[in-house]
């Protein structure tokens, strides 16, 4: 998310940290750069001239000139606009325990039903009990997708087949919602494809007689400018609480973020990152404005890591590396619990520091790499697991057989897993923060090495064996094929 913002604005940054003296000359082409990266983003124009005029106001003073890091006092002053633009952000919903309404309200194909089920999916985790109401009476798969979202994440739904009336639903599933055993209705409202006056109207009968507790607008971030309009004329309509944005994990290029809260005043609540139900996050503008500025965002990433990764799992891990134990398993383990946090590059872009390092890996396949760790891991026996230093020539020629990559592949991973193994032992009886360096080193040593685990195969040119190699290598699968097929009738 933010790639392209993000790439605008670090160029910019650049450009002026290589000026010998930072000038009130270099200075306004640096701002000139930053400008036309938001335009690039899709930022509002308006929005575009009001932060220029504020950030050009503060960096052409003497704060920065005669400052001894200019540039870091320029990047300082970037920040703090992009986090006033954005905010500031009350995360309480200000529900009732007695009961309370919220509303979701947009365009169709912005992804308000599944919005509706990731919104239940978050009340849940801070202990209310969502009853989803289907008053999509538009679009009949809308009340389908619901049922089936309701049910993966274990929320009542309310539904009414045949209903024409999505008041009447709406105040029909409020009726009911004790005998339901919820305490917070969530409406999916119909949806249409553009704005029109009889949407906006039966919309605004809803709001008035049903009166929720908070009224939100999801909204495509992909759209960009469309975004933007959208949302103007929907608050104009019904009194806005808060936004929430969705595809912000797909190609957007994120000025809708930017731009909806100068443009209507309604804040950001919550932002989509995903097709799961989980994938609803806070919208936090000091967080953003630090990814977009490529400072990271640990917070989020510890957040999501105490809400994904096993911490039974976790625990006894750590148990058993504060008694010095740490072998391939526990390496295989620690994999899996990561790749549980979502996409590689994504996990790095949220360590500081680590943004620029995705950059510089290109088109690099991380998730690729980790999957070829973790076959080379499971083509070995458990004794070569618990002590990989018996992993000899021909030990490693069978392991690289049996995972289907060369041996050197096997003998670069033997390599680097012992500063990995020494690592964790040292960060044994950390927290959580502690386990986030712990992904962060593991990242720094596998993107340190392109040449090896990280690098892809190159097409057609058979892992650069020789044909003799090639053959080996064949003869060598076959047997681990048979290998595993004795030990599977054994077990059997």
């Amino acid at each position: 998310m933010f790639e392209r913002l993000q790439s605008g604005l670090f160029e910019a940054i650049r450009t002026l940290a290589g000026q010998g003296k930072l000038t009130e000359a270099n200075m306004r082409e640096g701002l000139r750069m930053v400008q036309q990266a938001l335009l690039e983003a899709d930022v509002s124009l308006p929005v575009v001239k009001a932060f220029i005029e504020k950030v050009s106001k503060e960096a052409l003073g003497e704060r920065v000139l005669r400052s001894l890091r200019p540039t870091q006092q320029l990047l300082t002053i970037v920040y703090e606009q992009l986090v006033a633009l954005m905010g500031p952000v009350d995360h309480d919903l200000h529900l009732k325990p007695s009961g309370s309404i919220i509303m979701l309200c947009g365009l169709q194909g912005s992804g308000k039903t599944t919005t509706a089920a990731k919104l239940g999916k978050y009340l849940q985790m801070k202990g209310w009990k969502p009853l989803l109401v289907a008053a999509d009476l538009q679009r009949p798969a809308a009340i389908e997708q619901l049922q089936v979202l309701g049910e993966k994440i274990g929320a009542a739904v309310y539904v009414e087949k045949g209903a024409t009336d999505p008041l009447l639903v709406c105040r029909n599933a409020l009726r009911q919602m004790s005998e339901l055993g919820a305490n917070v209705a969530v409406l999916d409202t119909a949806g249409r494809l553009h704005i029109d006056q009889a949407l906006m109207q039966q919309l605004a009968l809803i709001d008035r007689q049903i009166q929720p507790d908070q009224v939100y607008l999801v909204v495509d971030a992909m759209t960009g400018q469309d975004a933007v309009n959208s949302a103007k004329a929907f608050h104009e309509a019904l009194k806005l609480n808060g936004v929430i944005l969705t595809k912000l994990d797909g190609d957007a290029r994120g000025g809708a973020a930017l731009s909806v809260k100068f443009v209507t005043g309604v804040p950001i609540k919550f932002i989509g990152t995903g097709e799961s139900t989980e994938a609803l996050e806070e919208f936090h503008p000091e967080r953003i404005a630090g990814r977009i500025l490529g400072q990271g965002d640990l917070m989020t990433l510890i957040e999501q890591a105490r809400q994904k990764v096993d911490q039974e799992a976790m625990r006894r891990q750590q148990e058993r590396l504060q008694q010095g134990q740490f072998t391939f398993d526990d390496f295989r383990n620690l994999i899996d619990q990561m790749s549980r946090l979502g996409p590689v590059n994504q996990i790095m872009s949220m360590i500081p520091g680590m943004g620029q390092l995705v950059d510089e890996m290109g088109d690099l396949d991380a998730e690729h790499s980790l999957r070829r760790i973790r076959g080379i891991i499971d083509a070995m026996t458990p004794e070569e697991r618990r002590k990989p230093e018996i992993i000899d020539l021909s030990r490693r020629r069978r392991i690289a057989a049996g995972a289907g990559v060369a041996p050197h592949d096997v003998s670069e991973l033997v390599r680097v897993f012992e500063p990995i193994a020494e690592m964790m032992r040292q960060l044994a009886g950390q927290g959580m923060r502690g386990r986030v360096q712990m992904i962060q080193s593991l990242m720094r040593q596998a993107a340190s090495n392109p040449q090896g685990m990280l690098s892809k195969p190159k097409v057609g040119t058979g892992k650069r064996l020789r044909p003799e190699e090639k053959a080996r290598l064949k003869k060598l699968r076959e047997k681990e094929l048979r290998r595993r097929r004795k030990e599977q009738r054994r077990g059997g």
